[in-house]
Protein backbone atom coordinates (compact mmCIF):
# COMPACT_ATOMS: atom_id res chain seq x y z
CA UNK A 1 0.00 0.00 0.00
CA UNK A 2 2.98 2.21 0.96
CA UNK A 3 4.57 1.65 -2.32
CA UNK A 4 1.43 2.51 -4.44
CA UNK A 5 1.02 5.75 -2.19
CA UNK A 6 4.80 6.56 -3.79
CA UNK A 7 3.90 5.52 -6.67
CA UNK A 8 0.83 7.45 -7.41
CA UNK A 9 2.48 10.58 -5.49
CA UNK A 10 5.34 10.59 -8.20
CA UNK A 11 3.25 10.18 -11.38
CA UNK A 12 1.07 13.35 -10.03
CA UNK A 13 4.18 14.82 -9.47
CA UNK A 14 5.83 14.47 -12.47
CA UNK A 15 2.12 15.40 -14.19
CA UNK A 16 2.53 18.61 -12.56
CA UNK A 17 5.79 19.44 -13.76
CA UNK A 18 5.50 18.82 -17.35
CA UNK A 19 2.25 20.66 -17.47
CA UNK A 20 3.42 23.55 -18.31
CA UNK A 21 6.07 22.19 -21.01
CA UNK A 22 3.32 20.30 -22.32
CA UNK A 23 0.65 23.63 -22.64
CA UNK A 24 4.02 25.67 -24.03
CA UNK A 25 4.10 23.39 -26.53
CA UNK A 26 0.67 23.26 -27.07
CA UNK A 27 0.58 26.88 -27.64
CA UNK A 28 3.54 26.54 -29.95
CA UNK A 29 1.55 24.30 -32.17
CA UNK A 30 -1.64 26.97 -32.76
CA UNK A 31 -1.50 30.34 -34.49
CA UNK A 32 -2.29 33.26 -32.48
CA UNK A 33 -5.65 33.86 -33.39
CA UNK A 34 -6.82 30.04 -32.84
CA UNK A 35 -5.02 30.58 -29.18
CA UNK A 36 -7.06 33.49 -28.04
CA UNK A 37 -10.48 32.07 -29.75
CA UNK A 38 -10.72 29.12 -27.72
CA UNK A 39 -9.37 27.20 -24.83
CA UNK A 40 -8.06 23.38 -26.14
CA UNK A 41 -6.31 20.78 -24.77
CA UNK A 42 -4.50 19.82 -28.11
CA UNK A 43 -3.63 21.63 -31.15
CA UNK A 44 -6.71 21.02 -33.52
CA UNK A 45 -5.45 22.75 -36.20
CA UNK A 46 -1.73 21.89 -36.13
CA UNK A 47 0.96 24.56 -37.24
CA UNK A 48 4.41 25.15 -37.66
CA UNK A 49 4.97 28.56 -38.45
CA UNK A 50 5.80 29.74 -34.90
CA UNK A 51 9.05 27.62 -35.56
CA UNK A 52 9.44 28.41 -39.16
CA UNK A 53 9.67 32.13 -38.25
CA UNK A 54 12.09 31.64 -35.68
CA UNK A 55 14.47 29.12 -37.63
CA UNK A 56 13.96 31.29 -41.16
CA UNK A 57 14.42 35.07 -39.09
CA UNK A 58 17.60 36.04 -38.83
CA UNK A 59 16.37 38.30 -35.75
CA UNK A 60 14.96 35.59 -33.62
CA UNK A 61 17.21 32.12 -34.87
CA UNK A 62 20.80 34.69 -33.86
CA UNK A 63 19.43 34.79 -30.40
CA UNK A 64 19.71 31.30 -30.08
CA UNK A 65 23.24 31.53 -31.63
CA UNK A 66 24.36 34.49 -29.30
CA UNK A 67 23.36 33.39 -26.46
CA UNK A 68 25.16 29.82 -27.11
CA UNK A 69 28.45 31.65 -27.77
CA UNK A 70 28.73 33.93 -24.66
CA UNK A 71 27.63 31.13 -22.61
CA UNK A 72 29.96 28.80 -24.12
CA UNK A 73 32.82 31.37 -23.35
CA UNK A 74 31.63 31.97 -19.97
CA UNK A 75 31.76 28.07 -19.30
CA UNK A 76 35.14 27.95 -20.46
CA UNK A 77 36.73 30.76 -18.90
CA UNK A 78 34.81 29.98 -15.70
CA UNK A 79 36.19 26.51 -15.07
CA UNK A 80 39.52 27.91 -16.02
CA UNK A 81 39.63 30.08 -13.50
CA UNK A 82 38.01 27.94 -11.01
CA UNK A 83 39.81 24.43 -11.45
CA UNK A 84 43.42 26.59 -9.78
CA UNK A 85 41.59 28.59 -7.63
CA UNK A 86 39.50 25.54 -6.02
CA UNK A 87 42.73 23.68 -5.95
CA UNK A 88 44.49 26.10 -3.66
CA UNK A 89 41.36 26.49 -1.61
CA UNK A 90 41.83 22.79 -1.15
CA UNK A 91 45.04 22.38 -0.66
CA UNK A 92 46.88 25.61 0.78
CA UNK A 93 45.99 27.61 4.12
CA UNK A 94 46.98 30.88 3.39
CA UNK A 95 46.58 34.47 5.62
CA UNK A 96 42.63 35.36 4.88
CA UNK A 97 41.76 32.40 3.03
CA UNK A 98 38.14 31.89 4.74
CA UNK A 99 37.48 35.10 4.48
CA UNK A 100 38.50 35.47 0.68
CA UNK A 101 36.30 32.07 0.11
CA UNK A 102 33.62 33.91 1.54
CA UNK A 103 34.11 37.03 -0.13
CA UNK A 104 33.74 34.85 -3.30
CA UNK A 105 30.11 33.88 -2.39
CA UNK A 106 29.15 36.91 -1.38
CA UNK A 107 29.35 37.43 -5.13
CA UNK A 108 27.20 35.43 -6.23
CA UNK A 109 24.48 36.55 -3.24
CA UNK A 110 24.62 40.13 -4.83
CA UNK A 111 22.07 40.42 -7.44
CA UNK A 112 23.14 41.29 -10.52
CA UNK A 113 21.10 44.73 -11.06
CA UNK A 114 23.86 45.77 -8.60
CA UNK A 115 26.57 45.40 -11.20
CA UNK A 116 24.73 46.44 -14.02
CA UNK A 117 25.58 49.74 -14.21
CA UNK A 118 28.99 49.67 -13.21
CA UNK A 119 29.49 46.94 -15.97
CA UNK A 120 27.57 49.32 -18.16
CA UNK A 121 30.27 52.19 -17.97
CA UNK A 122 33.13 50.28 -17.59
CA UNK A 123 32.06 48.05 -20.88
CA UNK A 124 31.14 51.31 -23.11
CA UNK A 125 34.32 52.88 -21.76
CA UNK A 126 36.70 50.04 -23.52
CA UNK A 127 34.75 49.24 -26.52
CA UNK A 128 33.64 45.84 -25.43
CA UNK A 129 29.72 46.95 -24.86
CA UNK A 130 27.34 45.01 -27.54
CA UNK A 131 30.05 41.81 -27.70
CA UNK A 132 29.87 38.20 -26.55
CA UNK A 133 33.18 38.80 -24.42
CA UNK A 134 31.29 41.54 -21.98
CA UNK A 135 28.41 39.10 -21.47
CA UNK A 136 30.75 36.14 -21.03
CA UNK A 137 33.05 38.04 -18.83
CA UNK A 138 30.19 39.77 -16.81
CA UNK A 139 28.29 36.33 -15.88
CA UNK A 140 31.99 35.11 -14.15
CA UNK A 141 30.71 37.71 -11.69
CA UNK A 142 28.76 34.86 -10.23
CA UNK A 143 29.71 31.80 -12.26
CA UNK A 144 33.37 31.87 -10.67
CA UNK A 145 32.74 31.93 -6.82
CA UNK A 146 30.39 28.89 -7.33
CA UNK A 147 32.35 27.26 -9.53
CA UNK A 148 35.34 27.13 -6.97
CA UNK A 149 32.70 26.67 -4.21
CA UNK A 150 31.56 23.11 -5.98
CA UNK A 151 34.83 22.26 -7.17
CA UNK A 152 36.64 23.13 -3.42
CA UNK A 153 34.06 20.21 -2.19
CA UNK A 154 35.55 17.63 -4.47
CA UNK A 155 39.06 18.27 -4.66
CA UNK A 156 39.03 17.85 -0.38
CA UNK A 157 37.55 14.38 -0.85
CA UNK A 158 40.86 13.38 -3.03
CA UNK A 159 43.59 12.67 -0.73
CA UNK A 160 46.53 14.89 -0.48
CA UNK A 161 48.56 11.37 -0.45
CA UNK A 162 47.83 11.25 -4.19
CA UNK A 163 49.38 14.38 -4.87
CA UNK A 164 52.52 13.78 -3.07
CA UNK A 165 53.05 10.66 -4.98
CA UNK A 166 52.44 12.10 -8.35
CA UNK A 167 55.55 14.56 -7.20
CA UNK A 168 57.62 12.04 -5.90
CA UNK A 169 57.65 10.56 -9.29
CA UNK A 170 58.88 13.54 -10.92
CA UNK A 171 55.34 14.85 -12.47
CA UNK A 172 55.77 18.62 -12.86
CA UNK A 173 52.14 20.38 -11.31
CA UNK A 174 50.48 21.35 -14.62
CA UNK A 175 51.32 17.59 -15.59
CA UNK A 176 49.78 16.48 -12.68
CA UNK A 177 47.04 18.01 -12.54
CA UNK A 178 45.97 17.98 -15.96
CA UNK A 179 46.54 14.06 -16.59
CA UNK A 180 45.60 12.67 -12.59
CA UNK A 181 43.99 15.33 -10.71
CA UNK A 182 41.52 16.92 -13.12
CA UNK A 183 40.16 12.96 -14.04
CA UNK A 184 39.96 12.27 -10.66
CA UNK A 185 37.27 14.91 -10.10
CA UNK A 186 35.43 14.65 -13.45
CA UNK A 187 32.43 14.11 -12.02
CA UNK A 188 32.93 17.65 -9.83
CA UNK A 189 33.64 19.23 -13.03
CA UNK A 190 30.73 17.99 -15.04
CA UNK A 191 28.44 19.18 -12.69
CA UNK A 192 30.20 22.41 -12.27
CA UNK A 193 29.94 22.96 -15.78
CA UNK A 194 26.58 22.83 -15.88
CA UNK A 195 25.26 25.07 -13.40
CA UNK A 196 27.77 27.52 -14.91
CA UNK A 197 25.98 26.77 -17.97
CA UNK A 198 22.08 26.83 -16.97
CA UNK A 199 23.10 29.99 -14.59
CA UNK A 200 24.20 31.82 -17.36
CA UNK A 201 21.98 30.49 -19.96
CA UNK A 202 18.69 32.08 -17.98
CA UNK A 203 20.50 35.28 -16.57
CA UNK A 204 18.54 38.12 -18.46
CA UNK A 205 19.56 41.29 -16.85
CA UNK A 206 23.35 41.46 -17.62
CA UNK A 207 22.70 40.06 -20.98
CA UNK A 208 20.07 42.65 -22.22
CA UNK A 209 22.28 45.38 -20.29
CA UNK A 210 25.15 44.90 -22.19
CA UNK A 211 24.18 44.41 -25.56
CA UNK A 212 22.07 45.91 -27.69
CA UNK A 213 21.88 44.21 -31.37
CA UNK A 214 25.14 42.08 -32.59
CA UNK A 215 25.13 40.07 -29.30
CA UNK A 216 21.68 40.37 -28.31
CA UNK A 217 20.46 36.59 -26.44
CA UNK A 218 17.03 35.04 -27.04
CA UNK A 219 15.57 35.89 -23.80
CA UNK A 220 15.98 39.42 -25.13
CA UNK A 221 14.73 39.18 -28.24
CA UNK A 222 11.92 37.42 -27.01
CA UNK A 223 10.08 40.62 -25.35
CA UNK A 224 9.95 41.64 -29.24
CA UNK A 225 6.69 39.42 -29.41
CA UNK A 226 4.80 42.28 -27.53
CA UNK A 227 2.89 45.26 -29.82
CA UNK A 228 0.45 47.22 -29.89
CA UNK A 229 -2.44 44.45 -30.66
CA UNK A 230 -0.96 42.37 -27.42
CA UNK A 231 1.12 39.51 -27.14
CA UNK A 232 2.18 36.81 -30.12
CA UNK A 233 1.39 33.79 -27.72
CA UNK A 234 2.18 31.32 -30.04
CA UNK A 235 5.74 32.45 -31.39
CA UNK A 236 6.64 33.13 -27.58
CA UNK A 237 5.77 29.59 -26.83
CA UNK A 238 7.77 28.11 -29.72
CA UNK A 239 10.61 30.54 -28.99
CA UNK A 240 9.89 28.95 -24.97
CA UNK A 241 10.23 25.65 -26.20
CA UNK A 242 13.21 26.02 -28.18
CA UNK A 243 15.09 27.67 -25.32
CA UNK A 244 14.37 24.23 -23.17
CA UNK A 245 16.46 22.53 -25.79
CA UNK A 246 20.15 23.37 -25.39
CA UNK A 247 19.46 22.79 -21.45
CA UNK A 248 18.54 19.65 -21.99
CA UNK A 249 21.48 18.77 -24.35
CA UNK A 250 23.41 19.56 -21.48
CA UNK A 251 21.81 18.03 -19.45
CA UNK A 252 22.11 14.45 -21.54
CA UNK A 253 25.73 14.83 -21.43
CA UNK A 254 26.64 15.28 -18.30
CA UNK A 255 24.12 12.84 -17.13
CA UNK A 256 26.17 10.38 -15.32
CA UNK A 257 28.65 12.70 -14.07
CA UNK A 258 25.67 14.64 -12.49
CA UNK A 259 24.71 11.75 -10.82
CA UNK A 260 28.19 11.13 -9.15
CA UNK A 261 28.36 14.47 -8.14
CA UNK A 262 25.27 15.18 -6.38
CA UNK A 263 26.39 12.04 -4.41
CA UNK A 264 29.81 13.44 -3.90
CA UNK A 265 29.94 17.02 -3.99
CA UNK A 266 28.39 20.41 -2.34
CA UNK A 267 25.64 20.40 -4.60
Amino acid sequence: MRVKKKTVGLVIYFILLLMPIYWMLNMSLRSNADILASFALYPKDLTFMNYMKILTDSTWYMGYVNSMIYVAMNTVISLFVALPAAYAFSRYQFVGDKQMFFWLLTNRMAPAAVFALPFFQLYSTIGLLDTHIAVALAHCLFNVPLAVWILEGFMSGVPREIDETAFIDGYSFPRFFITIFIPLIRAGVGVTAFFCFMFSWVELLLARTLTVTEAKPISAIMTRTISATGLDYGLLAAAGILTIVPGAMVIWFVRNHMAKGFALGRV
